[in-house]
């Protein structure tokens, strides 16, 4: 069963995938910014928050790309 993203829905999935890019960049540079003589628990809450977002990223672009049949 295949959903369609109506074009609404795409325009503010679009919106929150710039969104969380960008967050996953800011983390990306305060983790490089830290480097590895800071908290490792706050390095590694930051790193954790990270993935995160990149799993939000993954479902969304997953959510815009239109179904393969292999």
């Amino acid at each position: 069963m295949t959903s369609e993203v109506t074009r609404p829905e795409q325009v503010a999935l679009r919106a929150k995938l710039a969104e969380l890019i960008q967050e996953h960049r800011d983390l990306d540079a305060a983790i490089e910014a830290m480097g590895p003589t800071h908290d490792i628990m706050q390095l590694t809450r930051l790193k954790k928050k990270k993935l995160q977002l990149k799993d939000q990223i993954t479902k969304i672009e997953n959510q815009l790309l239109p179904d393969i049949i292999a």
